[in-house]
């Protein structure tokens, strides 16, 4: 079985999907791995490691004789018209989103897993490059909105004064959210969190924070596998006004309401921005979906009365290092869950290759996606 690592060709991304460590390991179980020259130098992995590795490195058009094709980001339409057909290409790509991409893939019979759509389950969680890719930008976030405010983010009492912590907002308490959470208390913040679903509550305070509720007596916003959903009018009118009070008082407020193949529900609208004071910002991490501000215009930095509402896309590629490590982590552990004494096998009665496999062979299995095409 030959696996390819296509290099990423989207515009400011710097991850590669597999790192040598993941080749060296996979190699052991009889897979022979080509990867793209220069696939792996933005992340800092350089061709030598990856041939010291047990990989062979190759120009882009060998890749598209490999049996399984990687990448982080979409095909390109020519990379999908080079592949074989009955190739197994592994992405994140966006099914519902994407539709020409789809349509591409089908009519060149490909197969494709699309790692957006993991089941969030317990044997799923090390395959799960949602979570791991989320951890670095929740991360990266208050890092980058601590360089944007010119304040100190912890409480000092010097000679010349106290000064007082900055606030620091964080609206949606899941992974990102939960790693912003802790990353903001770490550089001494004062930090307040919201999310719809109640039972988050206890992990926003066990990391030192306050946790924003909305009174409500239903299950508004509770999704199934971990995900939050959409919720009703007399909820967001609740919402809204709690959350312009709180915007309101921050220095930083950072989005990372982000429902998987739908638009970013609209949290913060302008007259909300309006409320803030100069020289604080919004960390957008809903931006490619459409963000969670209404001021959010994706990969750039908006300043709206001395507000700054930052709309970078793509934070986990700002630490590209680490984040390939992860994704390249999540792989590995997907082709070690599909591997079997005969070798890599899709049992589509497994629940996490049927979830993922939303196309086989030129044939699309994703419901929702056909809906959308």
């Amino acid at each position: 079985m030959k696996i390819g690592i296509l290099k990423e060709n989207k515009f400011g991304e710097k991850r590669v999907a597999i790192v040598p460590s993941s080749v060296s390991a996979l190699s052991k179980k009889g897979y022979e791995f080509f990867v793209e020259n220069g696939a792996g130098i933005l992340s800092n992995y350089s061709d030598n490691d990856y041939s010291n590795a047990g990989a062979s490195i190759v120009d882009k058009n060998s890749i598209f004789e490999c049996d399984i094709v990687c990448k982080v980001n979409s095909p390109a339409e020519d990379e999908i018209s080079s592949m074989k057909p009955g190739t197994l290409f592994i992405s994140l790509i966006q099914t519902i989103k994407e539709i020409d991409c789809v349509r591409n893939l089908a009519s060149q019979k490909i197969s494709a897993f699309s790692l957006n759509l993991l089941p969030r389950t317990t044997l799923a969680q090390k395959m799960d490059v949602l979570s791991s890719q989320a951890n670095i930008a929740g991360y990266k976030a208050v890092l980058i909105a601590s360089n944007h405010i010119g304040k100190y983010m912890p409480l000092l009492m010097t000679a010349a004064g106290t000064i007082s912590p900055s606030r620091t907002l964080v609206i949606g308490a899941g992974v990102a959210g939960l790693q912003a959470i802790a990353t903001a208390k770490r550089l001494g913040a004062q930090v307040e969190a919201f999310d719809v679903r109640p039972e988050v509550k206890e992990q926003v305070e066990s990391l030192g924070a306050k946790f924003v509720e909305v009174d409500s007596e239903s299950s508004d916003g509770v999704g199934s596998g971990g995900y939050a959903s959409e919720t009703s009018d007399e909820y967001k009118a609740k919402q809204q006004e709690l959350m312009k009070e709180r915007v309101g008082k921050s220095d930083i407020v950072i989005t990372t309401a982000l429902i998987p193949n739908r638009p970013a529900p609209m949290l913060i609208p302008q007259d909300m921005v309006e409320t803030m004071n100069p020289g604080s910002v919004i960390m957008d991490l809903a931006a490619e979906n459409g963000g969670n501000c209404e001021l959010t215009k994706e990969n750039e930095i908006v300043n709206h009365n001395g507000v700054l509402i930052d709309g970078n896309a793509n934070l986990p590629s700002t630490m590209a290092f680490h984040s390939s490590q992860l994704f390249s982590k999540n792989i590995e552990a997907i082709i070690d869950h599909c591997h079997t004494e005969e070798g890599f096998k899709l049992n589509k009665e497994d629940e996490i290759i049927d979830g993922m496999l939303f196309i086989e062979n030129g044939e699309l299995r994703h419901q929702p996606t056909k809906e959308a095409m």
